[in-house]
């Protein structure tokens, strides 16, 4: 008897195709090539995604995924496929390995998962250029990549590191935002030797007939070279292009793609002239094929395609990111929650108390200071210091000592001549500003590595509309002194060039010291070294044999 109308309407349809067929059918399923077309995203598009790593459930939603957009899927690498995606995780040379192929097949795509994962979610074919394992080839190119690696024998910027899946980054590293407090923090000695070539600048190489290491070392670091050379910008209409790319990469936590962008833009400021096709730019130190690509189609069409698919989660994530205590992760998980406001962030979001006062002083801290109100925050450390022991040395560091016209924060080192009268210095000076009014909230109100001490917080200089101001205060030992005046005053590419230059020859370079006879095997370091005795910064730059550049020209 057949079922009531009624009931039929209360079945999903595969339930309903039981109850047709009697309760003790089998559940109807659906072929896997029977699915509703969604879009047409991957019209055109026949993809082969090589488990490894990936895991056969994920490698089958994909599938499922690309057919429902329009597109093909193969279970091996045959001629019809056109892209071959693999985990984020794999190189190239596994890959390759595990396809049992020397090389990929003229007309197919090598690219991590998060390539297709984005167009999913975006719910468009984005460009393979950024997701690629393998850089794709143009005429004339393998002769100027041999010449490069003669030269220089270091492989190009934008090729140095993996891109990193955004979602699988663990700490916020901001290389690239110019003139902030992360672009001078850096971990000791943490240059790779693959950043070598963004460490260097300029057209021209000793052709004397030493190493390639030691023509490189000759003039071409940017740490031996002075950032006047970049005054003049003959090619701003491309740096100002992938300045805007190297700062959505920021904001979105991708640290690689980030200092890519950020060493070519420095070496194409350097660059002495207008460049003029992609073969030149190929041969500029700082600068890869894929760069060079960009860098072409700028030079070609006046645009840059990239920039018309940042996504609206950019600017979003931007502005949660300049938050005080608000890293790139942060900024993220806000998103995902779901804010897009700073309203929302100050209604609805969990925030820490360096995160409230960074959203309390939101403006301020945006508002860059004018150097003449810097060097008033400078004196009124000095005056505080000096109360306490006129011998104290108080001196701002930073953008300000770099001589730029305006700061985003003050950086003050004291420190004591004799050695030893420095200590205890620390918390008589905070407690000085605190009773003052000068200081208006803490951040980290005591962080020590070593001898040094930090503080980290608000100040506000007296009178009228006066803003809030971020002010770090460092107490040094004065044997430190002088590594730790060039560490904190910068920039942040110049002090990756002193720390890749020093470990060429065998040093390590820190803000507490200079050290010698350092022992690594591979990047690990097995041995610190001893220190050197380093009583200027221009003690530094001899013992690492280069010439002594004053603070303003190192704004790299």
């Amino acid at each position: 008897m057949e079922p009531h109308h009624g009931i039929m309407k209360a079945f999903p349809k595969v339930k309903r195709a039981r109850v047709l067929q009697g309760k003790d059918a089998p559940p109807v399923k659906k072929k896997p090539e029977e699915f509703d077309i969604a879009g047409n995203t991957f019209d055109g598009v026949t993809v082969y995604i090589l488990p490894a790593g990936i895991g056969s459930a994920r490698c089958q939603i994909f599938q499922r995924q690309i057919r429902q957009n329009g597109g093909q899927t193969e279970s091996s690498l045959r001629p019809s496929v056109t892209h071959v995606v693999v985990d984020d995780n794999m190189d190239s040379v596994r890959a390759l390995r595990l396809l049992q192929v020397d090389c990929m097949p003229p007309a197919v795509q090598l690219v991590k998962c998060i390539w297709l994962s984005s167009c999913i979610s975006e719910q468009q074919l984005l460009d393979v250029d950024s997701y690629s394992l393998l850089l794709p080839k143009r005429e004339s190119e393998t002769r100027h990549e041999n010449i490069k690696e003669e030269l220089l024998n270091v492989k190009p910027a934008d090729e140095a590191e993996p891109v990193l899946d955004q979602t699988k980054q663990e700490k916020t590293i901001d290389m690239t935002v110019p003139d902030t407090k992360e672009e001078v923090r850096g971990e000791e000695d943490g240059v790779s030797q693959s950043d070598l070539e963004a460490l260097l600048t300029g057209p021209s190489l000793d052709p004397s007939p030493d190493s390639a290491a030691q023509k490189v070392v000759s003039g071409n670091w940017v740490c031996a070279q002075s950032s006047q050379s970049k005054m003049n910008n003959f090619n701003k209409h491309i740096t100002d292009k992938l300045e805007v790319l190297a700062k959505a990469y920021t904001h979105q936590g991708d640290r690689w793609r980030a200092l890519g962008y950020s060493k070519a833009v420095n070496a194409l400021k350097s660059y002495h002239k207008p460049i003029t096709s992609y073969q030149e730019a190929c041969l500029i130190p700082g600068i890869g094929k894929r760069m060079a690509d960009k860098i072409d189609e700028i030079m070609e069409s006046g645009h840059l395609r990239k920039l018309d698919h940042l996504g609206e989660a950019v600017p979003v994530l931007e502005l949660f990111s300049n938050i005080w205590g608000a890293g790139t992760k942060t900024a993220q998980l806000w998103y995902q929650q779901g804010f897009r406001t700073l309203e929302d962030i100050r209604t609805k979001a969990r925030l820490s108390n360096t995160q409230k006062i960074g959203l309390k002083h939101y403006d301020d801290f945006l508002d860059r200071m004018p150097r003449e109100e810097a060097a008033a925050v400078e004196k009124v450390l000095k005056e505080a210091a000096q109360a306490i022991d006129p011998g104290l040395v108080a001196m701002a560091c930073g953008s300000y000592r770099r001589g730029k016209a305006t700061c985003g924060d003050v950086d003050v080192l004291i420190s004591h001549p004799d050695g030893k009268s420095h200590k205890g210095v620390f918390s008589k000076v905070l407690q000085n500003l605190h009773d003052s009014g000068f200081l208006t909230d803490d951040l980290v109100s005591h962080e020590e590595t070593g001898e040094q001490k930090k503080y980290m917080g608000v100040c506000r200089l007296p009178g009228p509309d006066r803003r809030h101001r971020r002010l770090d205060i460092i107490v040094v030992p004065y044997d430190e002194f002088a590594c730790s005046l060039m560490y904190f005053t910068g920039s942040a590419h110049f002090n990756r060039s002193m720390r890749a230059l020093a470990k060429t020859k065998r040093m390590s370079l820190s803000e507490h010291s200079l050290n010698k006879d350092v022992v690594r095997q591979g990047s690990l370091k097995v041995y610190g070294g001893t220190p050197f005795t380093t009583p200027t910064e221009k003690d530094v730059f001899s013992l690492i044999g280069i010439p002594y550049r004053q603070p303003h020209e190192r704004d790299w």
